[in-house]
């Protein structure tokens, strides 16, 4: 959530940053609300704080009034004191209804981008900021999609899945799941190396988390909501790993915070139909390695270069083709500044599928957590940063499509000693 006093500092800038989001005129007006709302809250503030103020004078005066024989005046007084005290209850509820009025229109407006976020509508609109430049792998005609090799060696099963849960919850058998227990164990074991701290969340969260790190109520329908216990499961450990320091004041010694956790990751929103969900290209439930990092303002950027790095690295030891993206305004997402997206290439589909998503949040998720630090006298809100380290399932489905041999599919050399083979077959 962006800052009040920002807000009402830079007008223009919060409009043109929606603008670049493709916000249409009409919503921008939401901008101007926030400022009008604020105005009545100050306003309402000040006359509620001169009327207690009023009353407390004149309750102190009543006592000394019937110690001086007063006894009509001071009757007369508490009669004032009475018509005070209903004006009062009605200045506090209209203040009480601005503060819920100017949460609700906070909670709305997206974060300002980075001044390095290209224009643009959809993804097809991305910046390609870092290109492939070797040839991409050519498996001629003959080769399967991951789906057709899952079934072939027995890795997965999607109709299974269906009949345990539904569509979108795939089962890992022998060494399918041998290969993802890999995957996480290396993704979780470069990232300590890395210095990230092993984090091993709840796989729920409550509202208030869920809220502080953007998924509420921006992403509520994409969300699996338990009802009767208000829970949600979540769509990322990001939420919960984040959420460690919500209302938390550090030192300013105490950053870099970096943070590393696996989870399965619970998503409604299963996409469009075709192509782009064949298989596990996207599924409503899949495990992720996620890196978070908890940073100075100063330094966030470098931050986020560092992490970039962290996930091209990699990419590279699994020696599959990569490209980078800087996302467009219109792909951004609501809480992010500024996001650069990986795909690998899957060489049977011949398409890109992206893996990973690193993003500076900059303060938005901060203010929403209350998460500052002591500078000097004063505190200041943190920068949130983080990335996924990476996600398995479309890993998975590249890997398969790109190392599919005669003989089985070639487990990269960096993953031998986790899976236990060479060759899955």
């Amino acid at each position: 959530m962006l800052e009040l006093n920002f807000i009402r500092n830079n007008q223009d800038a919060v409009m043109e940053g929606m603008k670049l989001r493709n916000y249409p005129e009409d919503a921008l007006g939401i901008v101007g609300q926030i400022v009008e709302q604020d105005d009545l809250r100050k306003k309402t503030q000040t006359e509620l704080d001169s009327l207690l103020a009023e009353r407390n004078t004149i309750s102190k005066s009543i006592g000394e009034l019937f110690k001086s024989g007063k006894r009509e005046e001071a009757n007369a007084m508490k009669a004032k004191v009475g018509e005070l005290k209903d004006k009062v209850a009605e200045l506090e509820s209209l203040l009480n209804q601005t503060k819920e009025n100017l949460d609700e229109l906070l909670l709305k407006v997206p974060n300002v981008p980075h001044k390095s976020v290209p224009p643009g509508n959809s993804d097809e609109d991305n910046e390609v900021y870092k290109a492939w430049e070797a040839a991409l792998p050519d498996l001629g005609e003959d080769a399967l999609p991951h789906w057709d090799i899952a079934q072939k060696y027995n890795i997965f099963d999607l109709e299974l899945g269906v009949k345990l849960t539904g569509s979108g919850f795939p089962v890992y058998r022998g060494k399918g799941a041998r290969l993802q227990r890999a995957l996480i164990a290396f993704f979780l074991d470069e990232a300590t190396r890395a210095g990230y701290e092993e984090i091993m969340p709840p796989l729920m969260v409550n509202e208030a988390s869920a809220r502080a790190t953007g998924q509420l109520p921006d992403k509520d329908g994409q969300m699996y909501h338990v009802e009767r216990d208000k829970l949600y499961l979540i769509p990322t450990a990001e939420v919960p790993v984040t959420n460690i320091y919500r209302n938390v004041i550090l030192e300013e010694n105490d950053f870099p915070i970096k943070m590393t956790g696996h989870t399965p990751c619970f998503r409604r929103e299963a996409g469009s139909h075709g192509a782009d969900v064949r298989g596990i290209n996207r599924v409503h439930q899949f495990d992720k390695v996620e890196i978070v990092q908890l940073q100075h303002p100063d330094k966030s950027y470098d931050a986020l270069e560092e992490m970039m790095a962290h996930v091209e690295g990699l990419l590279q030891k699994l020696e599959l083709p990569y490209r980078i993206l800087r996302l467009c305004g219109g792909d951004l997402t609501f809480t992010s500044a500024l996001t650069f997206d990986f795909e690998v290439y899957s060489a049977a589909q011949k398409r890109w599928l992206e893996v990973s998503s690193v993003s500076n949040f900059e303060t938005y998720q901060s203010n929403r957590m209350k998460l500052r630090f002591r500078d000097g006298k004063s505190t200041r809100l943190a920068h949130t940063l983080n990335g996924s380290a990476l996600a398995l399932a479309r890993i998975v489905a590249a890997l398969l499509e790109n190392n599919q041999s005669p003989e089985g599919i070639v487990i990269p050399k960096v993953l031998r000693s986790y899976t236990g083979f060479d060759i899955l077959n």
